[in-house]
């Protein structure tokens, strides 16, 4: 398989970013909810490190994969998707990638505001806000609530995916799938 996209589907770095991505954001959600559900408790706050650091990891990918997506071809879809359809995965394609490059910022604000100590995977990372608790509840709430767009966004992704695989029958999704075979 080829590590670049093709006319006719994604290459296998853009596959492995884009599922890395997503089992990365099922834990980053997996991980807040369980830091709610431990409340104060050194589990929680292990819960809430690893939420920041997954978080973080998710930026970094991210950055990475913003420039393969507007610098290599789109794979088709066949058949052509109607005018709706095409408008509706471009805005959503385009505000999951907003979700994915300015939710860990966000956070990275929250924990800079807060004054601790940032670390991804051992390293130092220097805050990008002076220690203003006031100011991090409020971007606290507005991560909050972007998190919960997220939440429909993914849903309203993965419902596309499948709808068009076993409704439509396209290759929407089977251009995203590894190659089976040879």
């Amino acid at each position: 398989m080829a590590w670049r996209n093709s006319n006719e589907r994604y290459g296998t770095l853009s596959i492995s970013l884009h599922w890395l991505t997503a089992l990365l954001l099922v834990a980053v959600y997996a991980l807040i909810e369980l830091h709610d559900a431990l409340g104060r408790t050194p589990g929680a706050r292990a819960a809430e490190h690893w939420h920041s650091m997954l978080g973080l990891l998710v930026w970094f990918l991210t950055l990475i994969r913003l420039p393969l997506r507007l610098l290599q071809p789109v794979p088709a879809i066949q058949p052509p998707l109607v005018f709706w359809q095409r408008r509706l995965a471009l805005a959503t394609h385009a505000a999951l990638y907003i979700l994915l490059l300015f939710m860990p910022v966000l956070g990275w604000l929250i924990l800079s505001a807060e004054g601790g100590e940032i670390t991804f995977f051992g390293l130092h990372v220097p805050p990008i806000h002076a220690r203003d608790r006031d100011y991090a509840a409020t971007v606290a709430e507005v991560h909050g609530t972007i998190g919960n767009i997220g939440y429909a966004l993914i849903a309203l992704h993965t419902a596309a995916g499948l709808f068009h695989h076993y409704v439509q029958r396209d290759n929407t999704l089977s251009r995203m799938l590894p190659k089976r075979g040879g």
